[in-house]
């Protein structure tokens, strides 16, 4: 692990915008980090508005868009909804759909079955909807570069709108019109949506023409919100106002088929963390064990009843995950030994045996032991199929752009994204990635980096500043929960290992007495071993997060421990 401090903003600055808030100077410091630097964005950040949202007609072809959609209504034309199979791709197509469908009925969805067709459109899908008489597709969450896919739909008389938030190719598919805030032509002010945000916008901009306004649209949030939170975007922004009102929803008034997936768990409110591990995973699961057609059944469910019986099939299909994804890791990290790859730049693996549904949930597993970029193959039809997932600071989009000769095709982010090749291109490419990600990367970006936000006191973990702290959520990129450090911690004699492995460590830390005596209990996950640092009350410095925990109804504040040393 490699310990940083993040740059600690002027004196002056800190100064002037803890006087503007009446907040003290930590507090100052930690948004001044997060690009929060006057009264007027910190008022935004603290208190998210639904009127700051920005009018959907600024993104470039939103009108077009409304338009074809109006007179495909105006036409009785048969829509349909299009979109990927992960948590981002059902959720947009659920949240499309089921708006559509409250006022027009002649509109269906499809999501392309990942192991016949793979991701984003397909000819499949386009089949599909000319053989059942569809002439207009919105493809969600895909299809920036479909160009091939928009021609030969475009050869049956089916009209495309291309909802998407990844990068676009050098050319655009010629549809209707394409949506995506990261079109270099597109002037809108946010270009960090998620595929199921670009949805909303787009649902917010035919309820406009509908007379409706940001209320009638508050009980979709829930579904933009889950997406936001899967798809790791940055919750600054527009994505943070989403994020911040569609957790109400969760809390409050969630859909049936969100109810019944979280119906069970204890927890009193859910944060962004619990929708990441908990709602996420299941939603995914679907797409990846059996069909995403699943996740949108149970997400446009209006019975309860019904959809309990969604959610518990989903269940299983997420058990069955767990149960893949730990065996595929462990023949993967057996591969790497095997094949004495331990040392190298980057991780490339393959076996056709591998279940292409969590092969990118492999790839973040292996990064946890071998840190460095990562692509996972497994056979898929006649060809290779994969998901890389980077490092922080490192574009593995950039990385595969280098070696795109061997790939048949390619997309995604900076951090994950997901390719197909041929069999033969296979090694050629695997070494080609290897010689690239030894060129670029920096060697430090090849240690897991701890980025530490400021140095504290215990005595400065009051009531108020947990208080203000709280209001920083939802935490997410960009807006990370602050990790802190103390130095001078001792033990007071309660330091064990728990877990079934052992593998965590449980303390309570107190800091030497003229910083005060007040102790708080501590836990590190997966630092288990590090029990030797903290015994017979050895002096020690921590770096942590600041956690609620909730037990029997009580909740009280513990250190979550990132490292010890």
């Amino acid at each position: 692990m490699r310990w940083t401090l993040k740059p600690k903003p002027s004196e002056e600055k800190i100064e002037q915008l803890a006087t503007q808030l009446n907040v003290d100077k930590l507090i100052a410091q930690l948004l001044i980090q997060r690009g929060i630097e006057t009264y007027e964005q910190a008022k935004h950040f603290f208190r998210p508005s639904l009127d700051n949202l920005h009018n959907p007609f600024l993104m470039k072809d939103m009108d077009r868009a409304v338009e074809r959609i109006e007179k495909a209504i105006e036409n009785n034309e048969n829509i349909l909804v299009f979109g990927d199979y992960d948590v981002d791709g059902t959720t947009a197509v659920s949240l499309v759909s089921s708006y559509l469908k409250s006022y027009y009925p002649n509109v269906a969805t499809y999501i392309p079955d990942r192991y016949d067709e793979g991701y984003g459109i397909s000819f499949k899908g386009i089949d599909f909807a000319d053989d059942n008489e569809f002439s207009l597709i919105i493809a969600l969450d895909c299809g920036i570069k479909s160009i091939d896919h928009v021609g030969y739909a475009k050869d049956r008389n089916i009209d495309f709108i291309i909802c998407d938030h990844h990068r676009p190719g050098d050319f655009l598919p010629e549809a209707i019109a394409v949506l995506d805030p990261k079109r270099d032509d597109c002037s809108y002010p946010y270009d960090e949506l998620c595929g199921c945000g670009v949805g909303f916008k787009l649902i917010q901009a035919l309820g406009e023409n509908r007379n409706q306004t940001i209320e009638d649209f508050i009980p979709y949030l829930d579904l933009v919100a889950t997406a936001i939170a899967a798809d790791i975007v940055p919750i600054t922004g527009e994505n943070r106002i989403l994020a911040y009102f569609g957790l109400q929803v969760i809390n409050s008034e969630p859909r049936p088929g969100i109810k019944a997936l979280v119906h069970q768990i204890k927890k009193q409110t859910l944060d962004i963390t619990d929708v990441v591990f908990i709602i996420a995973p299941r939603i995914n699961a679907a797409g990846r064990i059996k069909h995403g057609n699943h996740a949108v059944e149970l997400l446009t469910e209006f019975n309860f009843e019904q959809a309990q019986q969604f959610a518990s099939e989903i269940e299983t299909y997420n058990t069955e995950r767990k149960e893949l994804d730990k065996q595929i890791t462990y023949e993967a990290l057996n591969q790497i030994k095997d094949n004495s790859e331990q040392e190298k730049f980057s991780t490339v693996v393959y076996s056709e045996n591998w279940h292409k549904g969590v092969i990118g949930i492999v790839a973040s597993r292996l990064i946890e032991t071998h840190y460095r970029p990562t692509i996972v193959f497994t056979k898929s039809g006649d060809k290779y199929a994969a998901s890389a997932r980077s490092v922080k600071g490192f574009d593995v989009y950039n990385a595969l752009e280098s070696c795109s000769e061997y790939l048949e095709q390619f997309g995604g982010h900076m951090y994950a994204a997901g390719m197909t090749l041929l069999e033969e291109n296979y090694q050629n490419f695997k070494e080609a990635f290897e010689k690239v990600v030894q060129e670029t990367i920096h060697p430090d970006m090849l240690i897991p980096e701890i980025a530490i936000d400021a140095e504290i006191n215990l005595l400065d973990i009051t009531p108020k500043f947990m208080r203000i702290l709280k209001q920083f959520e939802p935490f997410g990129p960009q807006n990370m929960t602050p990790i802190f450090l103390t130095k001078n911690l001792k033990d007071s004699g309660y330091a064990k290992k728990i877990g079934a492995e052992e593998t965590h460590l449980k303390l309570f830390v107190k800091q030497s007495r003229s910083l005060g005596t007040e102790g708080i209990a501590a836990i590190g996950f997966g630092i288990g071993n590090k029990l030797e640092i903290v015994s017979n009350k050895k002096s020690f410095q921590a770096a942590y997060c600041i956690d609620e925990n909730e037990w029997n109804g009580k909740v009280s504040l513990q250190l979550r421990l990132k490292d010890i040393e």
